[in-house]
């Protein structure tokens, strides 16, 4: 095994003392073709080409002398570091780091980066990177051959975005690039680049509110609690938009970032605006489009990003990017089924009566789906006088798709 493995991060700039007198002493060097090149690299010692760390940290765990392995940046920023500590490998493990690329590239664009989202993205979690860009103002992405800034700028279609791409940062052939995302896919960009994506409008925990306390997306946006009350959302909510009935379709579905969620007949963009608080996209379809302005008009006042599509689903829905979940809360059991067509990992739907609920749970399972309903009953209450105000009565729908990870 290594005596020691030094980890030594890589920003262009001259390395320092002691990354420089760790190199000196190496018997192995791994790192990409560019690292290797380094006048510190000692002669004598062994290169590894790294193309994969884990190959690269067996080598190490079997080399008897010296190792230091060569990254980009900050390698204990979604780098190198967290595969090189895997038990696995038994490393001891010394990390020299450099500027991190995320921090780079918002340097050169001379933008503050604490309230920004980072997310990586290889061809396998591409769609989930898009998502964040699509619920959020400020995004880095980390990207991968294959999941660059064309591909970024093409599932991003309808979503316009502002693209700062960073490429070959700390070389000599580094290149700082602006453009609108539809215009990203008619490029070649070369790697490895950081994509700075901005754009949509800013609310609360906006760039004008001064200092925050938390990097990323402060979660102490708008009003405290979940399920708000109608008031909150001006009123005059939907059959469908109960906030009972909303809490438990929240409950279902458990959107998160990286999701993109459909919400179907959005009506007042209650359910929307909610699912988007908790980091997900949303795309919010509704035929009557003063519903849609609505939506917009709430997402914009609880500072949150929301796409609207003015249509009647089903025939609306075919142009639409893959849903992780969805809320249909209108059109009935032919909206759900072309739903189900698109194979989302959760599906909440309510109806009225139990002949309609049986119809909507039996499409669903003969889909696929382990469906499940409960009849939800509230009745509101003046604490004045202890007298009834409201009553609403639901069956809850859910189906969830056992093959999809959730």
């Amino acid at each position: 095994m290594a005596d020691r493995v030094t980890v030594i991060g890589w920003d262009g700039s001259p390395l320092t003392a002691a990354a420089r007198a760790a190199l000196g002493a190496a018997t192995l060097v791994a790192g990409a073709a560019h690292h290797l090149a380094l006048d510190e690299v000692p002669p004598a010692a062994e290169r590894v080409r790294l193309g994969s760390v884990a190959l690269a940290a067996r080598r190490a765990a079997g080399h008897r002398g010296t190792a230091v392995v060569l990254a980009d940046g900050d390698p204990g920023f979604f780098g190198v570091v967290r595969t090189l500590r895997d038990p696995e490998f038994g490393l001891e493990v010394e990390v020299v780091p450099a500027v991190s690329s995320v921090a780079a590239a918002f340097a050169r664009a001379g933008m503050p980066w604490d309230d920004a989202q980072v997310v990586v993205a290889h061809p396998r979690t591409l769609r989930r990177a898009v998502n964040v860009c699509r619920a959020h103002t400020k995004v880095a992405v980390l990207t991968s051959p294959g999941a660059g800034p064309a591909e970024l700028g093409l599932l991003l279609d309808g979503v316009h975005r502002t693209f700062v791409i960073c490429e070959e940062l700390g070389t000599t052939r580094e290149r700082v690039t602006v453009v609108t995302s539809d215009k990203a896919a008619d490029h070649t960009w070369r790697d490895p680049n950081v994509v700075i994506v901005i754009g949509g409008p800013v609310g609360h925990g906006g760039a004008g509110d001064g200092a925050g306390w938390i990097a990323g997306r402060d979660p102490a946006t708008g009003p405290r609690g979940w399920s708000l009350p109608g008031e909150e959302y001006g009123g005059g909510l939907g059959e469908g938009e109960t906030d009972l009935l909303r809490a438990a379709q929240l409950t279902r579905l458990g959107p998160r970032p990286g999701d993109l969620v459909w919400d179907i007949g959005c009506g007042s963009g209650a359910f929307a605006v909610e699912a988007a608080r908790g980091g997900a996209a949303v795309i919010a379809v509704d035929r009557d489009l003063s519903a849609c302005g609505r939506a917009e008009s709430t997402a914009r006042r609880f500072g949150v990003q929301l796409h609207t599509v003015h249509g009647t689903a089903p025939h609306v829905l075919e142009n639409l990017p893959e849903p992780d979940v969805v809320r249909v809360g209108g059109g009935g059991a032919a909206v759900v089924l072309a739903v189900a067509d698109r194979r989302p990992q959760r599906i909440v739907a309510h109806a009225a009566t139990r002949d309609d609920a049986e119809l909507v749970g039996r499409d669903l399972t003969e889909h696929g789906y382990r469906v499940e309903c409960a009849l939800l009953q509230s009745v509101g209450m003046d604490t004045r006088s202890w007298t009834e105000t409201e009553r609403s009565v639901a069956f809850l729908l859910s189906g969830t798709l056992p093959d999809r990870a959730p």
